[in-house]
């Protein structure tokens, strides 16, 4: 039995199928190595930690911005604390930030965590107005139970723990 139909009409078919086969293989396994640096997944601090993202891997990262954690440096350099319900991510940035950026408003900061688990930005966005903020983080947020729209509560790690110490007076 031969692979070959007997056919002149279906050989010659089956012959242009298996040439263009490899290229179109071809062609499609280098779009996906070109398109492989340019994904950028979001997380929020709880889902980085969950996702054990490798360091130098592009990300962007959303919470809002922990009260008294902007550190501002000498040269331009600023740290601060992005939090979600469940955990907080220390992040790092060099540059102007965004006029609208304070503490406890939504951000998104796109870069990458470095060898010590801090994340280096390279750009953060805030909202832009009182209503607005990226819909991953308010769909995020809402999933921890964390969401401040719509007449919400301050978030948890704001709130006086009922201990006494270690959380911080809600500031409005």
């Amino acid at each position: 039995m031969s692979f070959w139909p007997k056919s002149r009409k279906a050989r010659r078919r089956l012959t242009i199928l298996l040439a263009i086969a490899p290229v179109l293989a071809l062609a499609v396994g280098l779009a996906m190595y070109g398109l492989r640096d340019s994904i950028s997944l979001f997380y929020t601090p709880a889902q980085a930690k969950a996702a054990n993202v490798a360091p130098g891997r592009k990300v962007q990262l959303g919470g809002l911005v922990q009260h008294g954690s902007v550190v501002k440096h000498p040269g331009g350099d600023v740290d601060f604390v992005v939090a979600d319900q469940q955990a907080t991510a220390k992040v790092s940035y060099h540059g102007d930030l965004p006029d609208l950026f304070r503490e406890g408003q939504g951000i998104v900061a796109e870069g990458s965590f470095d060898q010590s688990g801090t994340f280096v930005a390279k750009q953060v966005l805030a909202k832009h107005d009182e209503r607005y903020m990226p819909r991953e983080v308010a769909k995020a947020l809402k999933q921890q139970g964390e969401w401040r729209g719509d007449g919400a509560g301050a978030p948890s790690y704001d709130r006086p723990s009922p201990q006494g110490g270690g959380g911080r007076e809600a500031t409005g």
